[in-house]
This record gives C-alpha cells, structure tokens and sequence, in this order.
C-alpha cells in the first residue's frame, strides 16, 4: 500500500469523511483506501433476502402467481441457508404462507415492487471482519417506476446486517453488477452510463467509482442496449462469472430477438476478454428456450424475460430458473452442473416474475459471511 493511500485510510477512519473531505480528499479515494471489496457471489452466505412486495398496481392479475413463485424461491433457498423476507405489515401472513417459517425471518416494512437485487444493500467485506454495504441510490431505473419506498431499503438491510453504510453518488443498481471477487467486473454500459442514472458522469468517472466502491482492478464492458426493458439490459442477463476466469454467456438464438444482435456482440468481447490476472477467459453459452411453453404468462408478452443465466448461487445450490421447454431446460440444468459441480441444481418455474421481465436473481439478494 503506497504511503499517501495508508494516510488516506488513516485521516477516514480515524478523522471520519468531513475531514477527509477537508483536506481535499475525493470520496472514491477514501473509498478506495477503505479496502473494501465486492465478494463473489458464491462464497459462503451469512443469510439470503427476499422482498414479498407484489401489487396489483404493477402486477395486475399476475399478483398471486407471483407471490406464489416468490414463496418457491424462498423455500427453495432456506433448505440451504437463512432468509430474511421482508412484507408489508398487512401482508405478513400470506408471507408466510407462501414463503414458509423454516429457517426464515421476516421484516415488516413499506415496498413497492419485488426487485431485491436492485433495491438491496451491495455488500463489501475488507478481508478483517469488516462488513459494508454500498448504497447506489435506486431510482425506479431511471425513473421508469415508483420507487420511493425500496429506495429506502438498502439503508434498512445495512442496519440490520450491522454494516457500514456507504452511500455512493452514483445511482444504479444490484442487477447491473457482476464480479468475481478477484477484482474483476463485468458491467453494461447501457445501465451505467446513462442520463436517466448518472448525468454528466463520464465512462471514466463511472469506472472509477465503480472500482473504488466494489473493490475492482479492472471492469469488462459491455454495450448492453438502452430501452429495450425496465433496467437498461442489466448484466445478470447477459453474463456471470461461474468462478474467475470462466463466465457463462447468454446467446439469444432467436433472430427476432433484439437481444440476438446484443448477446453475440457481448460473446464476442467476452471471448477476447482478458481478467484483471490477465487470463483469457473461457466463455460458455446458454440459451432461452426459443418458445417457453406455459403460455398464460408469455403469450403476446414482449417482456417475458426467459433466462436460465438469472440463477442465484447459494450455500450448496444453484437455485435456477425452468421455463416448461424439457430440451433448453436438461441443457440449462447440465451446462450448470458442470459449471459448479459441488452445487445442487434446482430448477423452479417462475414464470409469473419473469413475466415482468426479472427472474430469481433479480428478486434476491445475500449478505456474505465474515
């Protein structure tokens, strides 16, 4: 550690921000300083978060189905290790109705909408026990929804996991994060670097905080595409490091699909993408099923988000989407098992979240272990 950042560290900590902030020093250096770092997902689990927060304002006839995929999610992911839903105080019982009491705790408080990746605390961890959770300051993506009530809730899971909270100036979220824990990101620009989030930022301001905020050496960027749906193209459609140096890929072979374009660009500088170790990495592709066969929720749907890469890795599992189609679900399920041999597979129908354009991943989120 050079000399001036073990100052920096020092002024932060023991002075506090203000007067860091005095003697001229900008929040991404005390927050580079600070040591923090995003961990990899897979790393072991203090607990996993859910928000049981469906309305008919959003949701319309798809409310029940939804609370009833969201239950199935928690379920699956409490035969492995703790989680925390937090409802509405009126909606506790249908709560744990659906989402169960074995190894689950809840919260009551104020949400609008279900979106726990995005609405949550993005933990980081110092490598001494330390534990922090960054605040990227929702705003609906970019204002496309209301938002005011889950806005509130990184500050809520911070408190409650006992963390640092640590509000960044850049607006953004959980989804549009992928990391390895070796100091490697993968990110959309479409997300980041956009007016409805960040205005006036530059790329190179956004990377920098980024990096200092997350911990990370060196950011992969994809293009993403801007528009097409609620979150800009968040990452975790698009591409997840399986451990560092391998990622998995979507590739959308529909050709009707804006994403088909999208995801084959991304493959290709994923492919000639070196790691901040240097290493090439090794790219490994799944695909949507080109027609997912309940129909209820995908017919004349254009946002039915068909995924199997919005997986949620956790404590002994994959918990991982299945969408009906038996031959693009086997492939899904054994390209995963092969991915993380030391993983159970289990595959859940979620149509009904999907349908809103998210999947499992986007409706959880964990906190890591130290």
């Amino acid at each position: 550690m050079s000399t001036r950042r073990e100052f920096i560290k020092q002024v932060s900590v023991v002075a506090g921000a203000g007067i860091a902030a005095s003697l001229g020093l900008t929040p991404v250096q005390v927050a580079a300083a600070q040591g923090w770092h995003m961990p990899d997902e897979g790393d072991k689990h203090q607990r996993a978060f859910i928000a049981f927060g469906a309305q008919e304002a959003i949701w319309e006839d798809f409310t029940a189905d939804v609370q009833a995929a969201l239950g199935r999610v928690a379920r699956a992911i409490a035969r492995y290790e703790p989680v925390t839903v937090f409802c509405r105080q009126r909606e506790r019982q249908l709560a744990e109705q659906h989402c169960g009491t074995g190894n689950i705790t809840y919260v009551t408080t104020e949400l609008d909408d279900i979106w726990m990746r995005d609405i949550g605390a993005n933990f980081v961890v110092d490598g001494q026990g330390g534990l922090g959770a960054v605040d990227f300051n929702f705003n609906g993506w970019g204002n496309k929804q209301r938002h005011g009530k889950d806005a509130k809730l990184a500050a809520l899971v911070a408190r409650g996991a006992k963390a640092d909270h640590l509000r960044s100036e850049l607006v953004g979220e959980g989804g549009a994060i992928e990391v390895d824990g070796h100091g490697t990101g993968i990110m959309t620009e479409s997300s980041w670097i956009n007016a409805n989030r960040n205005p006036d930022w530059s790329k190179a301001e956004v990377e920098e905080e980024l990096k200092a905020r997350l911990g990370l050496r060196k950011i992969i960027w994809l293009p993403g595409i801007k528009g097409k749906d609620i979150t800009d193209a968040h990452v975790d459609f698009y591409a997840r490091f399986a451990k560092p140096g391998v990622v998995i890929a979507n590739l959308d072979n529909d050709p009707e699909s804006f994403d088909y374009k999208v995801t084959r660009a991304h493959l290709e500088i994923l492919k000639n993408a070196t790691d901040a170790d240097g290493r090439k990495l090794q790219v490994h592709t799944v695909s949507p099923p080109l027609q997912p066969r309940r129909s209820k929720f995908n017919r004349k749907n254009p946002d039915f988000a068909a995924g199997y890469i919005n997986y949620f890795v956790i404590n002994g599992a994959i918990i991982a989407p299945e969408f009906g189609d038996a031959v693009a679900d086997a492939k899904a399920f054994t390209l995963l098992s092969r991915l993380y041999p030391e993983r159970e597979v289990v595959q859940l129908n979620i149509d009904a979240i999907s349908a809103g354009g998210g999947g499992i991943h986007c409706v959880t989120s964990h906190q890591p272990l130290v």
